[in-house]
């Protein structure tokens, strides 16, 4: 369904908040992104909060498209449900598509059954598929090596391509598969974690060595950083962005809630 403004290429962060301490606290927001690419709009990773913080900038959810769940975890997908009941008016119009790992929809379901039929579809994410929604197609290149079944998604528009590198600990392969103009990165600790035998917490997520080396990498033209967890938080994320951009001598945005960024800054010329 194509808005009023087709126009404009945007991404609007509803949260920067990650992982199950930042939900629980809620010092950042973990409302997801919303992305209106040409008048085609998609909600990525509806977490806690995404109905609140959609109102909250004015955005419309009966004018989604689609919704893409990276995976099942809280901090991506508390908010599946209300975003579906919006999107299709309280189940008076059958409208929009869903786009999720298989083990979201069957091992652990995070839709309630009475939602499914409201859809206009519903689509299994799996490791090297690409999608079309619209205009607007967006591939799933690798599986993420996460506690769950995770995908990142690589986004291409008529004028812009970007990435989203979601949950996942850092391994070679992202280096070869997510090449963009645009980076974008859940970056979630200050340093490397390695899991152990004993480990009860989810710790499979990037840190700023890894986004370091992700962005000298892969080169994009910006990066913008999010899903930050509480030692990020702590840390003043503007901070670290602002030492990975001295390091790497690429553009490094720490997303903020409600920001909006617009795609055609990328076609600006560095000053």
């Amino acid at each position: 369904m194509k808005s009023e403004n087709p126009s404009r290429e945007t991404i609007t962060f509803l949260g920067t908040g990650g992982a199950r301490f930042m939900i629980i606290k809620q010092f950042l927001a973990s409302g997801g992104i919303w992305l209106n690419l040409d008048g085609t709009e998609i909600l990525v990773d509806p977490g806690p909060g995404c109905i609140v913080q959609s109102n909250k900038r004015k955005l419309q959810p009966e004018k989604l498209s689609a919704i893409i769940v990276s995976h099942r975890h809280l901090d991506h997908s508390a908010d599946i449900n209300v975003m579906i009941e919006a999107m299709t008016e309280g189940g008076q119009k059958k409208r929009g598509r869903l786009f999720a790992p298989a083990d979201a929809l069957e091992k652990e379901p995070i839709i309630f059954n009475y939602l499914r039929d409201r859809l206009d579809s519903i689509n299994t994410l799996q490791e090297g598929k690409s999608y079309a929604i619209g205009d607007i197609t967006f591939s799933t290149p690798l599986r993420h090596v996460h506690p769950v079944e995770t995908y990142g998604m690589v986004f291409k528009t008529k004028k812009h391509t970007f990435s989203m590198i979601t949950d996942t600990s850092y391994f070679e392969a992202l280096i070869k598969n997510y090449a963009a103009e645009l980076l974008i990165i859940n970056m979630t600790f200050l340093e490397p974690r390695v899991r152990t035998q004993n480990s009860e917490l989810p710790i499979d997520h990037l840190s700023v060595p890894d986004a370091e080396r992700l962005i000298r990498e892969l080169k994009p033209k910006a990066a913008i950083l999010t899903h930050f967890g509480m030692t990020i938080w702590r840390a003043k994320p503007w901070e670290i962005a602002e030492q990975l951009a001295q390091k790497t001598g690429i553009r490094v945005i720490a997303a903020r809630d409600g920001m909006t960024f617009d795609l055609a800054e990328l076609d600006e010329k560095p000053s």
